[in-house]
């Protein structure tokens, strides 16, 4: 089991990124919370990660906070859930939110985020909310208002298209994602575009 990597930040196309540990390159699936969250490229960079095997594939995940990483473990053993899913999820709240989601039974917010339906929010109420009371440090993630305005750099020359992609690959119809970009400062990092429009998302 890969449980952490340190090294450095090769390339970031999101969802995707790739991290030099001693001259191998590992390449990792990750959220817009941990991608606005990353260094640019080319600096030093310290990710948890989770190790899923598949017949046909060994998938590597990546996460800016251990307490991020807990939260996609609880996702995955939730009935229906996998980890493109999970990391959807994670993608559209950060671990603050999703727990003040479920807590509250707030169904609506939950479905607003791609692939999450009525059913699959009350699973996720009904199966999650007994589990955080041992998550002592679960108020202490970031908010999204807070990495919104991200770091990291424009990762190619269309920024705008890249976002639309991203998002495009989280679940959401293109036509929806395009909505969801639509009005945002051009001139934001494709990470700062893909998070700001899923917090516009969130917010209804």
């Amino acid at each position: 089991m890969i449980g952490r990597l340190r090294g450095t930040l090769l390339d970031k196309q999101p969802p995707w990124l790739v991290v030099d540990v001693a001259g191998v390159g590992y390449e990792l699936e990750a959220s817009m919370t941990t991608l606005v969250a990353l260094p640019g490229v080319g600096e030093p960079v310290f990710l948890y990660t989770h190790l899923t095997v598949r017949e046909d594939a060994h998938l590597l995940y990546g996460f800016a906070r251990e307490q991020e990483r807990a939260l996609f473990r609880a996702l995955i053993r939730v009935n229906g859930i996998g980890p493109k899913l999970a990391l959807a999820i994670l993608s559209g709240m950060d671990e603050t939110a999703f727990i003040r989601c479920v807590m509250e039974d707030d169904v609506k917010s939950l479905t607003r985020l791609p692939g999450v339906g009525k059913k699959t929010a009350e699973r996720l109420i009904v199966e999650m909310r007994d589990r955080f009371p041992h998550w002592e440090h679960a108020t202490e993630g970031v908010a999204i208002a807070d990495v919104a305005s991200g770091q990291g750099d424009a990762l190619r020359q269309d920024p705008l298209a890249d976002a639309e992609a991203a998002l495009v690959s989280l679940g959401y119809k293109p036509a929806e994602a395009a909505k969801m970009l639509s009005g945002l400062d051009e001139g934001l990092s494709t990470e700062a575009m893909i998070k700001a429009a899923l917090t516009k998302r969130l917010a209804g």
